[in-house]
């Protein structure tokens, strides 16, 4: 009974693993701002859309660790944190980002 139950976890455990979507893994790897405008900065915000207070600007070349992303209207929003400053962690849109 102990055995069957333990192969019915790993069955749903790998089923589980096998279907989830990449996005929504414990991180995505290192990332950098790239494709702002001029002196424009990448807003770093407190949510997931644009109703969300900035917490900070990033310039291009600014590198992040990508944590999870989500599709919120039209935008995809990826929670991330500051690969220099680890504890200051927000939402980016994945339009600016590019994979290092």
């Amino acid at each position: 009974m102990r055995k069957a139950i333990f192969v019915a976890l790993a069955a749903v455990s790998i089923g589980t693993l096998l279907s989830s979507n990449p996005a929504t893994a414990a991180s995505l790897g290192l990332f950098e701002v790239s494709g702002v405008e001029g002196d424009d900065m990448l807003k770093m915000r407190a949510g997931p859309g644009t109703g969300y207070r900035v917490i900070l600007g990033l310039p291009n070349g600014t590198v992040l660790r990508v944590h999870t992303c989500e599709q919120t209207g039209g935008t995809r929003w990826c929670n991330v944190s500051l690969e220099q400053a680890r504890g200051l962690k927000g939402y980016v849109s994945w339009a600016y980002l590019r994979k290092l």
